[in-house]
C-alpha cells in the first residue's frame, strides 16, 4: 500500500496563499464597496464632551450662547459630531482660554515633533493595536498625526481600509522615501485618511527589500546610512505634524533601528506572561547591542522617554498580576500606569478592521466596550501626558 504523495511545499503554500488572497478580497468587497473608503462615525454629544474635556452642560451652553456652529441634529434633537466640528470648537475655546493652549495642545514653535515607536520582537504583543489607537485619541483630541507602518506585514495599513498586497505591492508605500536609488519624497507616499488631523504613510511587502538591500548599502557607504535614512525622509513633512507614530515589525531588522534613530520615544509592549517577558529581555539584550554599533557609527541616541506598555492585560488572571508586579518592581515608572485590557470588543472590532474610536457602542454589550474605551483612554491619556511633559508642559 502506497502512502500519501509527497507535499510540494513552495508550490501548496503558493496554492494556499491565493486561496487566502481570494477570500480576503471577497471578504473586503462583502465589507467595502470595491471603490469605497472607510469613513469615520459622528459622535455623541457626551463623547465630544469627553474628547474637547468640558461637561455636557458646557457643551450645551455653548450652542445655545451661539457660540459654536451647528452640528448635525437628529429629528430626535441629538447632537453629532465630526471631528472636524470638534477642532472648530476647539479653536472657539481656546480663543477665550484665560490660557492659551488649554485647548490646542498641539505643539508650539521651538518644540520638536514627537515620534513615538511602538515595538515588540514577538507578534500578537499588541503592537498594532497599541500603535493605531494613540494615534487615532491624539486625532481625536486635536493633534495633527501621521502614522508610519514600517511593517511588510502592513496591518495598520490594512486598518485603514487599504489592501497592501494590491494598493502598494509595487510603489507608494514608506519604502520608496527611505529606498537607496532614487527615494521619492516623503510627502510624495503620504495618504489622507478618513479620520480627520491623520495621515498615513502605509507598509507593504516591498519594505522586505530595505532588509535585504541594508548589507550591500553598508558595505558601499551609501549615504545617509540606514540608521538615519527615516529621520532624514521625515524632515521633508514634520513641519506638518505634531506627533508621529510607527507601527514596527516584530523583529530588531534595520526597518525597526531606523524607526528608533528618527524616534523621540519608545513604547515597548509586552504580555504578562513569563514566555513573553524572557523573549523581551532578550529583545532588549539585542537591542543594546545593537544601538551601541549604530550609536558608535554616529546616530542620535537622545530620547525623552521610555515605556513599558502592559497589554493584553486580565485582572482577574492570578498569575499575570504577578508577572505585572515583578515588572513594575524591576522597571518601577517605566511601566506604565494604565495597562491595555484584554478585550473581546477589541477584536470583534478587528473583525471588520475597525477599531474601537471607530464602532458604535451600540454594536456591542455596553460594559464590555465601556471596559475597553476607558482602558485605551486611559493608555493613551497617559502617553499624551509623557508628550506634553517632553515639551515642558504638565
Amino acid at each position: 500500500m502506497t502512502g500519501s504523495p509527497p507535499i510540494h511545499i513552495n508550490t501548496r503554500i503558493r496554492e494556499n496563499a491565493e486561496n487566502l488572497a481570494a477570500a480576503l478580497e471577497h471578504h473586503m468587497l462583502k465589507n467595502f464597496a470595491p471603490d469605497a473608503r472607510k469613513e469615520l462615525r459622528l459622535f455623541s454629544a457626551g463623547e465630544a464632551a469627553e474628547l474637547l474635556g468640558i461637561s455636557s452642560s458646557f457643551l450645551r451652553k455653548l450652542h445655545f450662547d451661539g457660540r459654536i456652529a451647528d452640528v448635525f441634529t437628529t429629528s430626535g434633537g441629538r447632537r453629532h459630531y465630526s471631528v472636524a466640528n470638534l477642532n472648530a470648537i476647539r479653536a472657539v475655546l481656546d480663543n477665550t482660554a484665560k490660557t492659551q493652549g488649554s485647548y490646542l495642545k498641539g505643539r508650539r514653535p521651538g518644540e520638536n515633533v514627537q515620534v513615538l515607536s511602538f515595538l515588540n520582537f514577538k507578534g500578537g504583543s499588541g503592537k498594532t493595536t497599541s500603535a493605531i489607537h494613540a494615534a487615532q485619541r491624539f486625532a481625536l483630541k486635536g493633534y495633527r498625526v501621521l502614522a508610519v507602518d514600517i511593517d511588510p506585514q502592513a496591518s495598520l495599513t490594512t486598518l485603514f481600509g487599504y489592501q497592501p498586497e494590491v494598493d502598494f505591492l509595487h510603489s507608494g508605500s514608506i519604502y520608496d522615501a527611505i529606498r537607496y536609488e532614487d527615494p521619492l519624497p516623503f510627502s510624495s507616499i503620504i495618504q489622507k485618511t478618513y479620520f480627520t488631523g491623520l495621515d498615513l504613510a502605509p507598509g507593504g511587502l516591498i519594505l522586505q527589500e530595505f532588509e535585504h538591500e541594508t548589507p550591500t548599502a553598508l558595505r558601499n557607504n551609501l549615504q545617509p546610512p540606514f540608521f538615519s535614512r527615516m529621520a532624514t525622509a521625515l524632515q521633508e513633512v514634520e513641519a506638518n505634524y505634531d506627533i508621529i507614530v510607527f507601527d514596527c515589525p516584530p523583529q530588531l531588522g534595520y526597518l525597526t533601528m531606523s524607526a528608533l534613530c528618527a524616534s523621540t520615544g519608545v513604547l515597548i509592549t509586552v504580555v504578562p506572561n513569563m514566555l513573553d517577558v524572557a523573549s523581551m529581555s532578550q529583545f532588549l539584550q539585542m537591542s543594546a547591542d545593537l544601538l551601541d554599533v549604530v550609536s558608535n557609527a554616529g546616530a542620535r541616541m537622545d530620547f525623552d522617554f521610555l515605556r513599558f506598555l502592559i497589554n493584553r492585560y486580565e485582572p482577574s488572571d492570578g498569575p499575570q498580576q504577578q508577572v505585572v508586579a515583578f515588572l513594575r518592581q524591576l522597571f518601577d515608572k517605566e511601566v506604565m500606569v494604565a495597562p491595555m485590557l484584554k478585550s473581546t470588543a477589541i477584536s470583534d472590532a478587528g473583525l471588520t478592521q475597525q477599531t474601537i474610536y471607530e464602532v458604535e457602542r451600540s454594536a456591542f454589550h455596553r460594559s464590555t466596550y465601556d471596559r475597553a474605551i476607558e482602558s485605551l483612554n486611559s493608555v493613551n491619556d497617559e502617553i499624551e501626558s509623557l508628550v506634553q511633559q517632553a515639551w515642558g508642559r504638565h
